[in-house]
C-alpha cells in the first residue's frame, strides 16, 4: 500500500473521526483509525463500539488498494505539527506504516485491519432530511438537561421523537425538563421515539455547523445514523423507556411574568456568586412591581438583587437551583422570556417570548 495526500486534505477528516476514538480502551485496536484506500478515495473509520465515525478524502494511490490501522492520537499530533501544504506519503511495510514529507520521516506501528470492529450493517426504518442548523438547534436547545451518570441510565441521553410533521428533542435529569420541537410541513413521519446516549449527542454538536445545508438522519431499532457529504456518524441507542414527560408538564400555572432575558440573566448570575456552592439555591420573591432575588451561603454572606416587573397577582416566593434557570436563559435565543408559575411548591415553565419552539420546566427547591 502506498498513497499520498496533502496535509490539509487529511487533517479535516482526521479531526472529524477523532471524536470517536477510545482513549483508555482495554482493546488497543480502538485507539487506531482504520484507513481504507480504494482507487483514489480514502475512507477513515474510528469507533469506540458505541459510536462510529467515518470521513472521506481523495488520495493519489500509487499501488494496490488496501486497509491499515494507524494510532490516532500520534498521527493527529504529527499532522497538526507539520507545516501547511506538506505533502504526506504513506507506505506500509510489514507491521509498520512509514510517513514521509520533505525531509521528515515517521514510522508508526500498525495493527491488523481485520481486527478492526465494524458496526453491523442495518437499515433505518425512519429516514428524514433536515437542515444542519435545525438539527443543531433541536439538540443545543435541550442537551444541557440530560443526566450525567445517573443510575436511571435512560436519562443519560436525549429522546429524539418523530411524529407527523414534527421532530422533537427531550432531555431530563429528574429535576428539570427541556423540550424543543421543529415542524416542517414537508415531513410525513411515523410516530417513533429513540434515546441517543449522552456521548453521541455531544459528538453530534461537535460535528454540526449552523448552516442551511441538508443532512440525512436514519433511525433504526438499535442505532441512529447521520450522513453528510463529508462524514457518516453512527451511534448505538440506549435500550430503555424514556419517562412519559407529558404527565409532569405543569397544568396549573395561572401567573405569568414576561421579562427581559439579559437583565434577568445578569442579576441571577450576580446573585449566584454568593449562593451555596453545593446546592446553588436562590430565592425569588415575585411582588406586584418588583422581583427580589436573594442568595446566601454557609459563611453568612448574602446577595440581594431587585428588578422592576409587572406582576398583577398575589405575591409568590419560590426557591430554585440558579444553575438550572441560567442554563435555560442561556439556551433561549429570544430577547424576552415568559415564566408561568402557580405557587411555591409547583414547577415553573419557562419559554422564549415569541416562538414557543422550546419549553423548559424547572422544579422548585426548598430553601
Amino acid at each position: 500500500m502506498k498513497f499520498s495526500l496533502n496535509r490539509e486534505l487529511l487533517l479535516k477528516p482526521l479531526l472529524l473521526v477523532s471524536g470517536a476514538v477510545e482513549r483508555k480502551s482495554t482493546l488497543p485496536i480502538l485507539s487506531n483509525i482504520l484507513f481504507d484506500v480504494s482507487g483514489q478515495s480514502l475512507t477513515l473509520t474510528a469507533t469506540d463500539l458505541e459510536l462510529e465515525m467515518v470521513a472521506y478524502a481523495t488520495v493519489d494511490n500509487q499501488s494496490d488498494n488496501g486497509q491499515v490501522t494507524i494510532p490516532a492520537r500520534k498521527l493527529l499530533d504529527i499532522c497538526k505539527s507539520l507545516p501547511d501544504d506538506s505533502m504526506l506519503t504513506f507506505e506500509t511495510e510489514n507491521d509498520v506504516i512509514k510517513i514521509s514529507t520533505g525531509r521528515s520521516k515517521y514510522s508508526l506501528s500498525t495493527l491488523p485491519a481485520s481486527d478492526f470492529p465494524n458496526i453491523e450493517q442495518w437499515k433505518g426504518d425512519v429516514e428524514f432530511k433536515l437542515m444542519k442548523s435545525e438539527l443543531l438547534r433541536l439538540i443545543e436547545s435541550t442537551h444541557f438537561s440530560m443526566a450525567n451518570q445517573d443510575v436511571r441510565y435512560y436519562l443519560n441521553g436525549m429522546s429524539i421523537e418523530t411524529e407527523g410533521h414534527e421532530i422533537r428533542s427531550v432531555a431530563t435529569d429528574g429535576h428539570r425538563l427541556a423540550i424543543c420541537k421543529i415542524a416542517n410541513p414537508e415531513l410525513e413521519l411515523p410516530a417513533r421515539q429513540v434515546i441517543v446516549p449522552r456521548k453521541g449527542i455531544l459528538e453530534i454538536i461537535r460535528l454540526l455547523d449552523p448552516v442551511d445545508e441538508d443532512i440525512q438522519v436514519f433511525l433504526g431499532s438499535n442505532h441512529i445514523r447521520i450522513i453528510d457529504a463529508e462524514f457518516s456518524f453512527t451511534s448505538k441507542l440506549v435500550d430503555g423507556r424514556f419517562p412519559d414527560y407529558r404527565r409532569v408538564l405543569p397544568r396549573n400555572g395561572d401567573k405569568i411574568l414576561n421579562a427581559n432575558k439579559d437583565v434577568l440573566r445578569q442579576v441571577l448570575s450576580r446573585a449566584s456568586i454568593l449562593s451555596n456552592e453545593k446546592f446553588k439555591g436562590v430565592r425569588l420573591n415575585f411582588g406586584s412591581t418588583e422581583l427580589k432575588i436573594t442568595a446566601n451561603n454557609p459563611e453568612q454572606e448574602q446577595a440581594e438583587e431587585v428588578i422592576e416587573i409587572d406582576f398583577p397577582y398575589e405575591e409568590v416566593e419560590i426557591g430554585f437551583n440558579v444553575s438550572y434557570v441560567l442554563d435555560v436563559l442561556n439556551a433561549i435565543k429570544e430577547t424576552d422570556v415568559k415564566f408561568t408559575l402557580a405557587d411555591a411548591n409547583s414547577s415553573v415553565v419557562i419559554e422564549g417570548g415569541e416562538s414557543g419552539e422550546a419549553l423548559y420546566v424547572v422544579m422548585p427547591m426548598r430553601l
